[in-house]
């Protein structure tokens, strides 16, 4: 019993499913009926012929689908029979339709002329629903998507900005009207305040756009309100013939835009060439200009014989390569790749070639840099020149000096080897030459300044002098030594050959021991000297030393050669000889006998 009871209520429920189906399919075809009757007169109005009622019934004799064809197709299907009366003469008009249809591509499956001239609603709606198919929404490309696809597309892509819609179909989607008026308020703001709108009212916002597209837009009220708002699914084929009349009302308008921003974009790329053309021709001449500006400079230098005048040029010129120079290779390329550029944009939009004036062609460009090379190369050449000329000339200079000043030393070592006359008379010459190392010294600092200069220009290498300035500084040190103690050994021989009580022996170490103690040189001996140089010979004293030494110099601080002598001879006479001599005048007695 409950088997029973379960299979027949699952048989109930089919049949109900069944039944709301049928229904539907039913209501699909009265709305499809309607929707293309509509359609059909639409197109019928445009060559002012009758309207049609009965959609299967005013088909079926192929006169007004004829006509259609003819509107749509955009060509002449006559002769045909006007006013048929006979089955046959039906069958012949449909049979001509139906042949046009097939050679524009379109394919009737199981859709032959009896069912046409027979009113058979279905297979009409069908044969209808392919000639709107080919001739109305075929043509809709979006994307490469066939034409179901490329009229979503084209729907969504119009609606995105509006958040209330969502245009996933041709059925749900357009319940509430809300895409339609978006569709409206996307091309047309000013009609519609979409912002404004109860989204709510599904009725009147689906009314609200119907009305709109036909008194403003001339689009045809293919639908009714009802086909869209009262029904649970609408008619998919119905919706898109619809809609596909607000592509092609819109089309129109976005092929005038696009060809408005086609315009636009033709004036942006004329403005953008001239651009490109007078940016060329400003930067060709500013680059002309900088190096023939250059050019003119390096002309105009004038090298001195300055070394460090020299090297600042070098050294500028250098800058120059590394800096300014590789900025102007870097613009000249940059100017060639612009002038093809211009070229290239030019032949793409078929605008006439530019051709640059002349004076401001590449190959005028290519000239000047050449000259650039060209007289870059030669002012590198005259400044290394003139640094090589500098360099030398230092050189010479130094080794002149430097050879000179050798010779003059090289001349007063000879005249001190060579020394002739009498003691006095030598005395004289050695004496006289000491009035040269005045001259000699200031001849020295000019040579170390010649030096100096040497070092800066890296020049230390002389092909024409031996002499460095340590070797010359050296050698003068040396004659100055010389002269010095020339001047002191004769003035001692001249005291000691006046000695005349004193043996050769005795002057010979006397003589040694005061050059022994004259450590510095001066031919005179210091307290401290002298106190060694008596205690060497054996003679001490204590205390009174002092006052002896000071007794002696009259109070000078240094004791000389003669005064040693003087002193020493008083200490070896014999004490007969001292005693006469007591308060005898020694001064006066050592001047007569010396001189």
């Amino acid at each position: 019993m409950t088997s029973y009871l379960t299979s027949n209520f699952s048989q109930m429920a089919l049949k109900k499913n069944y039944e709301e189906k049928k229904q539907m399919v039913n209501a699909w075809e009265l709305i499809q009926k309607k929707t293309f009757t509509k359609w059909v007169n639409n197109k019928l109005d445009l060559k002012s012929i009758p309207n049609i009622v009965h959609l299967n019934e005013d088909l079926a004799n192929g006169v007004r689908l004829l006509q259609l064809l003819e509107i749509i197709g955009g060509e002449s299907l006559r002769p045909f029979n006007q006013s048929p009366g006979m089955i046959f003469q039906k069958m012949e008009n449909v049979n001509k339709a139906l042949d046009f249809i097939k050679l524009r591509g379109v394919a009737l499956t199981n859709i032959g002329a009896e069912d046409i001239v027979n009113k058979n609603l279905k297979l009409v709606l069908g044969m209808l629903w392919t000639i709107i198919l080919r001739f109305t929404i075929a043509d809709i490309n979006q994307d490469g998507k066939n034409a179901k696809e490329g009229l979503l597309l084209w729907c969504q892509r119009k609606t995105a900005q509006y958040e209330e819609v969502d245009v996933r179909d041709f059925t749900y989607s357009w319940t509430d009207g809300l895409a339609f008026c978006a569709l409206i308020h996307h091309h047309h703001p000013e009609l519609i305040d979409f912002d404004s709108l109860d989204k709510n009212d599904r009725h009147g916002n689906t009314a609200l756009a119907f009305e709109i597209a036909e008194r403003e837009l001339n689009i045809p009220k293919l639908l009714d309100v009802e086909d869209v708002c009262d029904i649970s699914k609408p008619d998919e084929r119905s919706v898109m013939t619809y809609v596909a009349e607000y592509f092609h009302a819109f089309s129109a308008r976005d092929e005038f835009e696009t060809a408005g921003r086609r315009v636009a974009k033709f004036a942006d790329v004329l403005a953008s060439v001239w651009d490109m053309e007078h940016q060329y021709e400003l930067r060709v001449c500013a680059l002309m200009e900088a190096v023939e500006f250059i050019q003119e400079e390096w002309d105009n230098t004038v090298l001195t014989d300055s070394y460090f005048d020299a090297k600042e040029k070098s050294t500028t010129f250098d800058l120059y390569k590394s800096t300014e120079k590789r900025s102007w290779v870097a613009e000249k390329k940059n100017i060639d790749a612009l002038l093809g550029n211009i070229q290239t944009k030019a032949k793409t939009y078929n605008l006439k070639p530019y051709y640059p004036p002349d004076g401001l062609t590449l190959q005028d460009l290519d000239d000047t840099w050449n000259s650039l090379l060209q007289n870059e190369a030669k002012y590198h050449r005259r400044i290394n020149r003139t640094i090589r000329e500098i360099k030398e000339g230092l050189r010479k200079a130094y080794a002149e000096a430097a050879n000179d000043f050798q010779h003059q030393l090289d001349s007063i070592s000879a005249q001190l080897v060579n020394l002739e006359g009498t003691l006095q008379s030598q005395l004289d010459l050695v004496q006289s030459l000491t009035k040269s190392f005045e001259p000699l010294q200031a001849s020295l600092d000019i040579i170390q300044m010649l030096d100096h200069e040497c070092i800066e220009a890296n020049t230390e290498e002389n092909d024409y002098t031996v002499y460095s300035l340590e070797d010359l500084s050296f050698g003068l040190d040396l004659v100055k030594e010389a002269v010095q103690k020339k001047s002191a050994f004769l003035q001692n021989q001249i005291v000691s050959r006046n000695m005349t009580n004193l043996t050769p022996a005795q002057l010979e170490e006397f003589e040694q021991t005061f050059r022994y103690f004259d450590k510095d040189c001066t031919n005179t001996l210091s307290v401290s000297e002298f106190k060694y140089a008596l205690s060497s010979l054996g003679i001490v004293y204590d205390d009174k030393l002092e006052s002896v030494f000071y007794s002696i110099t009259k109070n000078a601080d240094y004791a000389t050669f003669e005064q040693f002598i003087r002193f020493m001879v008083s200490k070896t006479m014999p004490i007969s000889t001292v005693n006469e001599l007591d308060g005898f005048d020694y001064e006066t007695y050592v001047e007569e006998m010396f001189n």
